[in-house]
Protein backbone atom coordinates (compact mmCIF):
# COMPACT_ATOMS: atom_id res chain seq x y z
CA UNK A 1 0.00 0.00 0.00
CA UNK A 2 1.26 3.44 -1.03
CA UNK A 3 0.44 6.78 0.63
CA UNK A 4 -2.79 8.10 0.32
CA UNK A 5 -4.61 10.51 -2.42
CA UNK A 6 -7.51 11.82 -3.83
CA UNK A 7 -9.28 8.68 -3.91
CA UNK A 8 -8.39 7.39 -0.55
CA UNK A 9 -9.97 11.33 0.51
CA UNK A 10 -13.67 9.98 -1.35
CA UNK A 11 -13.26 7.01 0.63
CA UNK A 12 -12.86 8.86 3.54
CA UNK A 13 -15.50 11.14 3.56
CA UNK A 14 -17.76 8.44 1.88
CA UNK A 15 -16.91 6.47 5.30
CA UNK A 16 -17.46 9.36 7.32
CA UNK A 17 -21.05 9.85 6.10
CA UNK A 18 -22.24 6.80 6.41
CA UNK A 19 -24.42 7.19 9.56
CA UNK A 20 -26.80 9.64 8.07
CA UNK A 21 -29.91 11.22 9.58
CA UNK A 22 -32.94 9.67 7.84
CA UNK A 23 -35.96 11.04 8.87
CA UNK A 24 -34.69 11.87 12.57
CA UNK A 25 -33.02 8.77 12.66
CA UNK A 26 -29.02 7.57 12.28
CA UNK A 27 -28.90 5.08 9.83
CA UNK A 28 -25.63 2.95 9.52
CA UNK A 29 -25.02 1.72 6.32
CA UNK A 30 -22.67 -0.37 7.33
CA UNK A 31 -24.71 -2.06 9.94
CA UNK A 32 -25.97 -4.66 7.71
CA UNK A 33 -23.00 -7.50 7.45
CA UNK A 34 -24.25 -8.09 3.94
CA UNK A 35 -23.88 -3.95 2.36
CA UNK A 36 -20.84 -3.33 4.43
CA UNK A 37 -18.88 -6.73 2.96
CA UNK A 38 -20.14 -4.82 -0.55
CA UNK A 39 -19.04 -1.49 1.02
CA UNK A 40 -15.46 -3.15 1.92
CA UNK A 41 -14.75 -4.81 -1.55
CA UNK A 42 -15.69 -1.76 -3.18
CA UNK A 43 -13.59 -0.10 -1.42
CA UNK A 44 -10.42 -2.45 -1.85
CA UNK A 45 -10.96 -4.51 1.02
CA UNK A 46 -11.58 -8.18 1.53
CA UNK A 47 -14.88 -7.86 3.24
CA UNK A 48 -13.96 -9.88 6.56
CA UNK A 49 -15.37 -9.62 9.52
CA UNK A 50 -12.35 -8.03 11.40
CA UNK A 51 -11.84 -5.52 8.84
CA UNK A 52 -15.25 -4.19 8.83
CA UNK A 53 -14.35 -4.16 12.75
CA UNK A 54 -11.12 -2.20 11.83
CA UNK A 55 -13.77 -0.05 9.85
CA UNK A 56 -15.86 0.64 12.12
CA UNK A 57 -13.70 1.76 14.55
CA UNK A 58 -11.91 4.20 12.64
CA UNK A 59 -15.43 5.90 11.19
CA UNK A 60 -16.20 6.24 15.15
CA UNK A 61 -12.52 7.76 16.13
CA UNK A 62 -12.26 9.32 13.38
CA UNK A 63 -15.86 11.37 12.99
CA UNK A 64 -14.84 12.40 16.90
CA UNK A 65 -11.39 13.56 16.02
CA UNK A 66 -12.64 15.85 13.11
CA UNK A 67 -15.97 17.37 14.71
CA UNK A 68 -13.40 17.65 17.99
CA UNK A 69 -14.85 15.24 20.50
CA UNK A 70 -11.57 13.61 20.82
CA UNK A 71 -7.82 13.91 20.21
CA UNK A 72 -5.96 12.66 16.78
CA UNK A 73 -4.15 10.57 19.47
CA UNK A 74 -7.36 8.75 19.87
CA UNK A 75 -6.65 6.80 16.20
CA UNK A 76 -2.97 5.61 17.70
CA UNK A 77 -4.14 1.69 18.32
CA UNK A 78 -5.25 1.79 14.57
CA UNK A 79 -1.68 2.63 13.95
CA UNK A 80 0.04 0.14 15.81
CA UNK A 81 2.30 -2.50 13.88
CA UNK A 82 2.05 -0.30 10.86
CA UNK A 83 5.94 0.78 9.24
CA UNK A 84 6.59 2.74 6.26
CA UNK A 85 9.57 2.10 3.74
CA UNK A 86 10.88 4.44 0.69
CA UNK A 87 10.55 3.04 -2.13
CA UNK A 88 12.82 5.11 -5.41
CA UNK A 89 11.29 5.66 -9.09
CA UNK A 90 12.25 7.99 -11.76
CA UNK A 91 9.22 9.73 -10.25
CA UNK A 92 10.64 10.54 -6.65
CA UNK A 93 9.99 8.39 -3.79
CA UNK A 94 6.88 6.98 -2.88
CA UNK A 95 6.35 5.95 1.00
CA UNK A 96 4.90 2.07 0.90
CA UNK A 97 2.73 1.08 4.01
CA UNK A 98 2.76 -2.15 5.72
CA UNK A 99 -0.03 -2.76 7.55
CA UNK A 100 -2.16 -5.97 8.94
CA UNK A 101 -4.47 -7.07 6.08
CA UNK A 102 -7.70 -6.62 7.93
CA UNK A 103 -6.82 -3.14 9.12
CA UNK A 104 -5.74 -1.76 5.74
CA UNK A 105 -8.88 0.12 4.96
CA UNK A 106 -9.02 1.69 8.53
CA UNK A 107 -5.10 2.84 7.88
CA UNK A 108 -5.87 4.47 4.74
CA UNK A 109 -8.88 6.34 6.57
CA UNK A 110 -6.57 7.61 9.33
CA UNK A 111 -3.77 8.34 6.66
CA UNK A 112 -6.22 10.19 4.68
CA UNK A 113 -7.70 12.37 7.24
CA UNK A 114 -3.89 12.98 8.00
CA UNK A 115 -3.04 13.77 4.59
CA UNK A 116 -5.86 16.33 4.31
CA UNK A 117 -4.46 17.80 7.86
CA UNK A 118 -1.15 18.18 6.37
CA UNK A 119 -2.16 19.49 3.09
CA UNK A 120 -5.41 21.16 3.40
CA UNK A 121 -5.85 21.99 6.69
CA UNK A 122 -9.52 22.89 7.52
CA UNK A 123 -11.07 21.83 4.71
CA UNK A 124 -12.34 18.38 6.25
CA UNK A 125 -15.42 19.50 8.72
CA UNK A 126 -18.91 18.62 9.88
CA UNK A 127 -21.84 19.86 7.51
CA UNK A 128 -23.06 23.48 9.31
CA UNK A 129 -26.61 22.22 9.41
CA UNK A 130 -26.72 20.83 13.09
CA UNK A 131 -29.53 18.39 12.17
CA UNK A 132 -27.07 16.62 9.76
CA UNK A 133 -24.44 13.94 10.34
CA UNK A 134 -22.15 14.36 7.00
CA UNK A 135 -19.06 15.52 6.45
CA UNK A 136 -17.60 17.54 3.80
CA UNK A 137 -14.45 18.51 2.03
CA UNK A 138 -14.30 21.74 1.19
CA UNK A 139 -12.55 21.96 -2.20
CA UNK A 140 -14.04 25.37 -3.29
CA UNK A 141 -11.00 28.35 -3.52
CA UNK A 142 -12.34 30.45 -1.06
CA UNK A 143 -12.70 27.76 1.93
CA UNK A 144 -16.26 28.92 2.87
CA UNK A 145 -18.69 25.66 1.62
CA UNK A 146 -20.31 25.16 4.76
CA UNK A 147 -22.85 22.55 3.78
CA UNK A 148 -22.52 19.12 3.09
CA UNK A 149 -25.16 19.58 0.15
CA UNK A 150 -25.79 23.32 -1.16
CA UNK A 151 -29.36 21.21 -2.53
CA UNK A 152 -30.03 20.16 0.50
CA UNK A 153 -28.43 21.68 3.56
CA UNK A 154 -27.63 24.86 2.10
CA UNK A 155 -31.31 25.19 1.28
CA UNK A 156 -32.68 23.92 4.42
CA UNK A 157 -30.48 26.33 6.63
CA UNK A 158 -31.07 29.72 3.98
CA UNK A 159 -34.81 28.69 4.22
CA UNK A 160 -34.83 29.07 7.94
CA UNK A 161 -32.47 31.96 8.17
CA UNK A 162 -35.47 33.40 5.72
CA UNK A 163 -38.32 32.30 7.66
CA UNK A 164 -37.04 33.43 10.95
CA UNK A 165 -36.33 37.02 9.63
CA UNK A 166 -39.94 36.98 8.15
CA UNK A 167 -41.11 36.40 11.29
CA UNK A 168 -39.08 38.45 13.13
CA UNK A 169 -39.83 41.15 10.74
CA UNK A 170 -43.57 40.92 11.13
CA UNK A 171 -43.54 40.72 15.59
CA UNK A 172 -40.78 43.10 15.62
Amino acid sequence: MTTTGPDQQDTLLELLNSTPLVDGAVLDLLADAEAARAWQRDHGGSGGREERRYLLQARDLLRDVVSGDRPATALAPLLADVTSHPRLSAAGVAWEIDVPAARRLAVTAVLAWSGLQETQPGRLRACANPECRLFLIDRSRTNQARWCSMAVCGNRMKARRHHQRTREATTG
